[in-house]
């Protein structure tokens, strides 16, 4: 199981990676172009503090798959051999995924919103395919039913290729996914700190705290 952050902005991962067991960061241009500084710049402090070994996924902007070959090879000079390179699951985008995989590299699948552009992509020899949960159910289609139509499809013919399932609005979601056995998701800041939010949970301390300060005073602890 891996779980991911989708986001660019350095100060909020430093504070996520705190409290969460995170495998890794997930962006795209839209996020990079969010953040609003130099690409490359915000990529490499990403890549500093998760490590050499943490997956950074990053994604190609070019048109032609040569060129998004070439791009490719720039991001894993600068940003490591880890970097998982996405690589939107469109008609140029299949043959790129192809080409890169021959060479070896990590490959993620991206942009996808059926379960056949991921099944084309693992069969080119995508490391992961990242479907969009929530923009699939904005386009009136069951997000999470295709998430799951794909891991079925998977498991069935025996393939190796992760789904990396994006795109959540909420907490019910990401466990869905999870218990059903998809084996990684990314989620935006807001959705993680929804995975810990629980009333009952902070009840439940707040009066363990106050049943103990009867006892032992305000401001007590079990610390001597």
């Amino acid at each position: 199981m891996k779980l991911l952050v989708d986001f660019a902005g350095i100060e909020r991962i430093r504070e996520l990676y705190e409290y969460f067991p995170l495998d890794g960061v997930t962006t795209n241009p839209s996020i990079l172009a969010a953040v609003r500084k130099p690409p490359y710049e915000t990529l490499e402090e990403i890549r500093a503090f998760i490590g050499p070994d943490a997956d950074l996924h990053a994604q190609v902007l070019s048109q032609k798959a040569e060129d998004m070959v070439e791009e490719a090879h720039e991001m894993l000079g600068r940003l490591g051999k880890n970097t998982c390179i996405k690589v939107p699951v469109v008609r140029e985008g299949l043959k790129a995924i192809r080409l890169l995989a021959a060479e070896g590299v990590r490959v993620t699948g991206t942009a996808i919103y059926t379960p056949i552009q991921a099944m084309l992509a693992a069969h080119a020899g995508a490391s992961f395919v990242a479907p969009y949960v929530n923009s699939i159910d904005n386009a009136g289609i069951d997000g999470m039913g295709v998430a799951k139509k794909i891991q079925e499809t998977f498991e069935n013919h025996g393939m190796t290729t992760q789904v990396l399932a994006a795109s959540f609005k909420n907490a019910y979601q990401v466990q869905e996914l999870f218990a059903f056995g998809i084996p990684a998701v990314t989620a935006v800041p807001d959705v993680l700190e929804s995975l810990l939010k629980n009333d009952m949970s902070i009840a439940r301390v707040a009066r363990f705290q106050a049943d103990f300060e009867k006892l032992c005073g305000a401001g007590s602890t079990m610390k001597q």
